[in-house]
């Protein structure tokens, strides 16, 4: 085998390896450069000419196929994902990365079994004997690409309305994902040494399976968490994928996709304040009272109604506004006419900030996307853990759409499926403007938010959008 492996290496010219390194440290840049507004733009264009090379690279080394069909192959694919970003609104980004989660699994899936039916080719062994890395990169491939594929199409129905956003729970659940789990683990282990089609069907069809059992559970506020989540499992498919394909650059490409996505995913649960293995088991709304998800019956409580022109005053007369954006400002599309309401507050002499959650929205960095799609300068937005303190001396605190991550059950209740997550203390300013588009139902996590209902918080009810626009009307007069 290793004779073989040998072989295929040294067949390729010495440049290769040199053009995949170079691949490699583009990508790294690209990830570096995701990792802020400003400099997001300068990592797209480093991951795009990364890609470029790679495939430029595999392409005339390999013998893949006809020049014509790859180029009908590129053609196609590429002229369906222009359309698909010309046309995606910014509010359906979450969905479409889970929808393009599922399609690298897929291929993940459809590569292995590739290799698994025509060894030969891709230099891994013979129909009747697979090499043993072989055996065991291939099983582990098909594996997390199917978790990947099946887990992703249950979060774009989730994301998309398609499914309800409440947790789905099955009865014994857990006893019913270890067992499936631990049973692909052992065929894992028996296809080593018995390569039969049933144990690679089996794990195949199992992983399909175990994909939609995990993800079905978990609440629409655990979202993000399981879309990082799924990024992760999608680096590690295409990895060990590069392993069977003796291709450096997709093991490069999918390390660093898969080790990135890990780290998010940690960073999304300690924002959370949950373990991963919490949030795969459940989700948040896990229990029975939280189950019914958002549209539930509401509490009738007395809470204070105000009207565009109450805000408008309360606003121009403040020294400090902090603005809190979250999924209800992305569904309205209200980022333009924020930003213009924000201008207005500046020209007033109002000191105006943005505060964001990990969390807020349906992926991470949602929100950073939408305010730097409206041009909100990059010093105006800041995290939670940069901001959370400035509360205290806010005059206004306006909620734009942010329900779960502004809700202070966090820290009083603790049969809430939110207690002990961290939020941003937007009831500690001296007044709170919150838009929600009506007093009935609940958060996505399931749960009411009890900063309605405080004495220094007026609800302002209606679309996020027009409620702005009446805002900035009324700061004009």
């Amino acid at each position: 085998m290793e004779a073989d492996v040998m072989t295929h290496a040294t067949a390729a010219p010495g440049w290769v390896p040199l053009a995949y390194l170079a691949a490699g440290v583009l990508f790294i840049l690209a990830l570096r450069g995701l990792s802020s507004p400003a400099t997001s733009r300068q990592g797209n264009m480093f991951g795009m000419i990364g890609m470029l090379i790679a495939v430029v690279t595999t392409l005339v080394t390999h013998q893949l196929a006809s020049l014509p069909e790859i180029a009908g192959a590129l053609l196609i694919g590429g002229g369906i994902g222009y359309v698909i970003a010309q046309r995606i609104a910014m509010t359906a980004m979450p969905q479409l990365v889970a929808a393009f989660h599922s399609l690298v699994g897929m291929a993940a899936v459809l590569v292995a079994a590739a290799a698994y039916l025509n060894p030969d080719v891709f230099g891994i062994g013979t129909a009747d004997n697979i090499h043993l890395v072989s055996r065991v990169e291939m099983s582990l491939g098909i594996a997390i690409g199917a978790i990947t594929f099946s887990g992703s199409v249950i979060a774009f129905a989730k994301l998309n309305g398609n499914m309800s956003g409440a947790p789905i729970m099955l009865p014994g659940r857990h006893v019913i994902n270890l067992g499936t789990l631990a049973v692909i683990i052992g065929l894992i282990a028996y296809f080593v040494t018995d390569q039969s089609p049933w144990v690679f069907w089996a794990i195949t069809g199992l992983s399909f399976l175990i994909g939609f059992l995990l993800i079905i559970p978990i609440g629409g506020a655990d979202m993000p968490v399981v879309v990082s989540m799924l990024n992760s499992y999608s680096g590690w498919a295409a990895a060990a994928m590069g392993f069977t394909l003796h291709n450096t650059a997709m093991i490069i490409t999918g390390a660093l996709v898969g080790s990135s996505g890990a780290i998010l995913s940690y960073i999304m649960c300690k924002a959370m304040n949950r373990s991963f293995i919490s949030v795969i088991a459940g989700g948040f709304g896990a229990d029975a009272g939280a189950a019914a998800g958002p549209g539930g019956p509401k509490v009738d409580r007395p809470y204070k109604k105000g009207s565009a022109d109450d805000a408008a005053f309360i606003m121009k007369n403040a020294e400090k506004v902090i603005i809190v954006p979250g999924y209800g400002m992305a569904v309205s599309q209200a980022q333009h006419v924020l930003r213009e309401m924000t201008d207005t507050l500046k020209k007033e002499g109002v000191s105006v900030k943005f505060a964001i959650h990990p969390v807020a929205g349906r992926m991470p960095g949602h929100m950073n996307v939408l305010l730097a799609e409206a041009n909100v300068p990059y010093d105006d937005v800041f995290e939670l853990e940069d901001i959370n303190t400035e509360f205290g001396q806010a005059d206004v605190a306006f909620v734009i759409g942010a329900n779960d991550v502004t809700n202070p059950a966090d820290k009083t209740d603790r049969s809430s499926p939110i207690f002990g997550m961290p939020i941003l203390d937007v009831d500690k300013a001296k007044t709170v403007l919150f838009i929600k588009r009506s007093m009935g139902g609940a958060g996505y996590a399931g749960v009411e938010n009890e900063l309605f209902f405080r004495d220094n918080t007026m609800m302002l009810l209606g679309d996020a959008k027009k409620v702005t626009e009446e805002i900035v009307k009324a700061l004009a007069h």
